[in-house]
């Protein structure tokens, strides 16, 4: 009887996993290396915010989210702003539509920072894990649901695909795609209607997600931190953990910062979801932790774990598409 049961779960799984190979076919290793290879090229030049290589980076997202098939936010994809100390930066936005006869009037937000510390002392920071690896996977993601689309899904909930700006001049561009929305200055390309706080149901934030060299609770490799689940209902937070073995990823999870209470407010605090958790709508940063190569020049794609980047997407994706 046992056996019997457990074939019959491992058939479910495989079953369940089956139908979004359309969604996990758009991911593989050489695809995830080259994505993040290019932002963190020396073409980028760190991808510092108001730089011409930080124009690169937002100019190749651009093209990622039009390639996809996702639908600007206005003439442009990308909204400038400027910051404290006067630089222009520029969040890049394109809209997946859940459903296009009956379009949604509610979203949910998939982000990451693009840029990075630039050049410093004649010397560009490639910053591959930070932040290239959470930018690729938003442009995956995208990916993702537009291959789920493609094999005639719908869904009742949009996504906005955001990479944003100036998270290293005080999260700036966080702050003001925050501010679009409370002033209700982005319209829905399909209803026209304007996108207010009201219709965000969740702010999903992926910074730093590449890497294998801070492992969690067991030691493992294949792991992943999500922070943010006291802004969650319990049934999206267990959603987490149940499409961890629902599609039979096995990813080693945790929900702090290694445990520490302190370390968990400090990153929450440097990172963009906050500014979302702080007006009441639900966010969550993904990462695989600060490692010794942050903000180092060895930061490369050559010390990255494509294997387990990949499972980390597969996991974001199906959470994210259990709650559209």
């Amino acid at each position: 009887m046992m056996t019997a049961l457990l074939c019959l779960t491992a058939s479910a799984r495989n079953f369940r996993t089956q139908t979004h190979m359309p969604a996990r076919n758009s991911v593989w290793a050489e695809r995830m290396q080259q994505r993040i290879g290019f932002l963190s090229d020396t073409l980028c030049q760190g991808r510092g915010t108001g730089t011409a290589g930080g124009s690169e980076a937002a100019f190749w997202i651009a093209r990622q989210f039009r390639d996809t098939g996702l639908i600007p936010l206005g003439r442009g994809w990308g909204k400038g702003f400027q910051t404290a100390n006067g630089t222009i930066g520029h969040n890049i936005i394109g809209m997946f539509p859940g459903s296009v006869r009956n379009p949604a009037d509610k979203y949910i937000i998939v982000a990451a920072h693009y840029d990075h510390l630039g050049v410093l002392n004649g010397k560009a920071y490639p910053g591959a894990d930070a932040n290239a690896s959470g930018t690729a996977a938003v442009t995956l993601l995208a990916d993702m649901f537009t291959a789920m689309k493609a094999a005639g899904k719908t869904y009742g909930t949009s996504i906005l695909f955001v990479g944003l700006d100036a998270n290293e001049l005080g999260q700036a561009g966080a702050a003001a795609l925050w501010e679009s929305i409370k002033e209700g200055r982005l319209t829905d390309p399909l209803t026209g209607k304007r996108i207010t706080r009201d219709k965000i149901r969740l702010m999903v934030n992926i910074d730093q997600i590449g890497s294998t060299l801070a492992p969690v609770n067991t030691g493992r490799e294949d792991y992943m931190i999500m922070l943010g689940s006291h802004t969650l209902d319990i049934i999206r937070k267990d959603l987490l953990f149940s499409s961890n073995l629902t599609y039979d990823i096995g990813l080693d999870l945790c929900l702090s910062y290694y445990g520490s209470r302190q370390f968990t407010d400090l990153f929450w605090k440097i990172s963009d979801q906050k500014i979302f958790a702080d007006n009441r709508i639900p966010a969550v940063m993904f990462t695989s932790g600060i490692t010794m190569n942050n903000n180092k020049l060895r930061d490369k794609v050559s010390t990255l774990n494509m294997e387990v980047l990949q499972k980390r997407i597969y996991l974001i994706y199906h959470w994210i598409e259990r709650m559209l």
